[in-house]
């Protein structure tokens, strides 16, 4: 028997016209029917400013707080960390290591082995960007203030926290040493904020050739310059500082070159936050008398805000700091 033929749909062609006509039409009507651009939410990548925002964070904290140090203390005795002991011998039974050793015996080891590891010959040059001297290596200008290197976190955290400093203010340190004080202001505060003027090689070499790098802050590009002329100008002639401090500095000089130094200081104190530190004592004011001091200190636009007293967070040890500012 024949198939019989298939009877297919037949769509005139001025219906599909038509067709492709609405659907076009449809296309452009859609954005205009939608929600509008200000209130649909961003598919796009966010801006510069916005990321910047969102990944900047706010300083540390400049000390610790109340429940940091109940914290700390839990940790002691969670780890069952007992009182210290009380005589060397004691200390020197929990000394434990692969080879234990006392500064002068790290350094010695340093000159006869110069490390467990190292190269020889031509090729010892090749892989260390920034050779230290092995009296560096070993820390032993953290022996010359006569008081133990944390001392310098306590100068900081009282000098940070009266002069309510911030991140993007800037801070001279007259005579900064090996950095005891000036690496926690170099952490804190923004790149190229902390000026120092430091007359002693060996303390220069320690601040330069090893603080700086094995904290990690090079990149924060301190100013640091050898000098005991009072000559600040080398620091920019615009420079004013939200901080100025000194410290065991002015004791060692003769009254005159403090004068003269706080002569040039009051010109670069910025107007009303501005301050300056002194510690332990102020004998080149006090060797005057009073009002003849204070006298010659509104002469220079300066006048005293007060004694101040801190205390160690570690050690039992408290400094003295004379506080000043320029006048209203």
């Amino acid at each position: 028997m024949a198939t019989p033929p298939s009877k297919g749909i037949t769509v005139p062609a001025s219906l599909l016209i038509l067709t492709a006509a609405a659907a076009f039409l449809l296309f452009l009507l859609l954005p205009s029917l939608s929600p509008s651009s200000s209130n649909a939410p961003s598919l796009s990548c966010p801006t510069t400013a916005a990321t910047v925002a969102a990944t900047t964070r706010p300083p540390d904290p400049i000390s610790p707080t109340p429940d940091d140090i109940a914290w700390l203390k839990s940790q002691l005795a969670r780890n069952s960390i007992q009182e210290p002991p009380s005589s060397p011998a004691a200390w020197h039974s929990l000394r434990k290591g692969i080879n234990p050793r006392t500064r002068a015996q790290q350094l010695e080891d340093l000159r006869r082995f110069k490390g467990v590891s190292h190269y020889e010959g031509d090729d010892a040059g090749n892989h260390t960007a920034l050779p230290c001297p092995g009296e560096l290596l070993v820390e032993e200008h953290h022996s010359n203030y006569g008081e133990p290197w944390a001392g310098g976190r306590d100068v900081f955290e009282f000098l940070a926290a009266a002069a309510r400093l911030a991140p993007a203010d800037h801070v001279l340190e007259i005579g900064c040493g090996t950095l005891r004080v000036g690496l926690h202001f170099i952490r804190y505060l923004d790149a190229a904020r902390f000026h120092c003027l430091e007359r002693d090689e060996l303390s220069l070499m320690a601040a330069l050739r090893y603080e700086l790098p094995s904290q990690g802050l090079l990149h924060k590009r301190p100013l640091i310059l050898r000098g005991e002329d009072m000559e600040f100008d080398r620091f920019g002639s615009d420079v004013v500082y939200d901080l100025i401090y000194a410290s065991a500095v002015f004791l060692h000089m003769p009254d005159a070159l403090v004068w003269e130094g706080l002569e040039r200081l009051s010109g670069r104190l910025k107007p009303e936050k501005g301050r300056i530190f002194v510690s332990h004592n102020i004998k080149f004011c006090s060797r005057l008398g009073g009002d003849v001091c204070t006298e010659r200190l509104s002469k220079l636009g300066l006048e005293s805000v007060g004694k101040h007293t801190h205390d160690s967070l570690l050690f039992n040890h408290y400094e003295i700091w004379f506080e000043f500012r320029k006048m209203a």
